[in-house]
């Protein structure tokens, strides 16, 4: 099935928000083998809406799904529009108007006229349940194509996809008689032409499987999308070119699919049931956080500390003064005694530490933008890494802590960090 996708949102347009929607339906559409074809970004007016709906019935797109603009707000004209595209009139539903109530009660509040409202349906739609909010989704037929509006806000229409969208769309086209299987394969810690030189193309020997380079601050991820004429071939061919990959670039591959790093390197910390504990000062906290954004993470992290001056690494974590005034907050030295400091003051098995230049201001000769040094300590060693980012501050925050957890990772494994 060929679909094109609308996106709704002034917000989009001028770059304020992020259209993850796309991405999301383009991924699930692919796995249920359906084919976006195009995809129109609009703002919310009139004239912009009817016309990208009119374009796109009039393409050779099967069916067009639309999101945004169906809240309940002056702005939101997505319902009001497509009333007047189908030529149709508003009818009460009755189920949408109790899910409504519902939601307001469970959050104690008094449903507003606006909320009742989006109960009000196009008469020629079919009501697509929202379980996640109170803007139901529309299905719409016309001239042998289908459209469907849905909500804007992504979990909303995530559910709405999920439950409602992709059955309908497998009931009307069942996959082909082959089958798609989708991989991510994650690393971090070396840039996307390094990868590419360990890896090469892969399709030279492998007709049968594509990947994908899709670089971001973290790492690389490779999308590898491998075909087979029922789903053991697929995974049989799709495993084939992940041995390789692994033979060739395994020290550097984290984990697969949705897997955070954080992720990895909890379950690494409770399989070996040890503690940690974190000493920040460029990062301000980030390792900590992403730590801890795992759930169970209370068994193996026991505290953090954002030491950002000199004087809280000093009385804190018991740094060497003499090593600041000789070395500089940002150093090997430093790092490796905040690391030391943490751990022995609260401890756990390991302790791990960051201090490094942020930018966009506080380089000095020979200490420039994006210089960090992490240093990692257990009952055994004592160390630190340099490594230098190049990118705005938030940017050199996110890749610091990737690039602690990424240490913290290797040495669970006892993989070097020689690179």
């Amino acid at each position: 099935m060929k679909i094109h996708l609308i996106t709704i949102g002034d917000e989009i347009l001028i770059g304020q928000t992020l259209n993850t929607n796309a991405a999301f339906i383009g991924e699930k559409l692919t796995d249920i083998q359906a084919k976006v074809i195009s995809t129109t970004v609009v703002g919310d007016s009139r004239e912009a809406i009817i016309n990208a709906v009119d374009n796109a019935f009039n393409s050779e797109a099967e069916m067009i799904l639309l999101t945004g603009g169906l809240g309940p707000t002056h702005d939101d004209i997505t319902k009001k529009c497509l009333v007047e595209y189908f030529e149709t009139t508003y009818v009460k539903d009755e189920e949408t108007l109790q899910n409504i109530k519902a939601i307001f009660a469970r959050r104690g509040r008094e449903v507003t006229q606006a909320n009742q409202d989006q109960a009000l349906v196009p008469e020629c739609a079919t009501i697509l349940k929202n379980s996640e909010g109170t803007a139901p989704g529309l299905w719409f037929e016309k001239n042998n194509k289908i459209l469907v509006s849905m909500p804007g806000v992504p979990f909303e229409m995530k559910s709405i996809l999920t439950n409602e969208v992709i059955p309908r769309i497998i009931e009307i086209r069942p996959p082909k008689n082959e089958c798609i299987k989708i991989k991510n394969i994650l690393t971090t810690g070396i840039p996307e032409s390094t990868l590419f030189e360990r890896i090469g193309d892969i399709e030279e020997f492998s007709g049968h499987t594509k990947m994908a380079f899709l670089p971001n601050q973290y790492g690389v991820k490779l999308r590898l999308t491998t075909k087979g004429k029922d789903e053991s071939e697929a995974l049989n061919n799709q495993t084939e070119v992940e041995q390789r990959i692994r033979a060739l670039a395994g020290r550097y591959i984290f984990g697969t699919n949705d897997e955070n790093i954080e992720d990895v390197v909890g379950r690494l910390l409770i399989d070996r049931d040890l503690t940690i504990s974190v000493a920040e000062s460029c990062t301000g906290g980030l390792i900590s956080a992403r730590l801890t954004d795992v759930s169970g993470s209370s068994s193996y992290f026991e505290r953090a500390m954002v030491t950002y001056s000199n004087g809280a690494k000093v009385e804190h974590l018991q740094v060497d003064e003499d090593f600041i005034h000789q070395y500089g907050a940002v150093s090997l030295e430093v790092a490796r005694q905040m690391a030391e400091g943490v751990r022995a003051i609260s401890g756990t098995d390991i302790g791990i530490a960051a201090s490094g230049i942020m930018g966009p201001t506080g380089d000095t000769p020979g200490k420039p933008v994006g210089l960090v040094y992490i240093g990692l300590c257990d009952e055994k060693i004592c160390t630190a890494k340099e490594f230098r980012f190049n990118g705005t501050r938030k940017r050199n925050k996110e890749r610091t802590s990737q690039a602690a957890l990424e240490m913290l990772r290797r040495h669970l494994l006892g993989i070097p960090y020689d690179e």
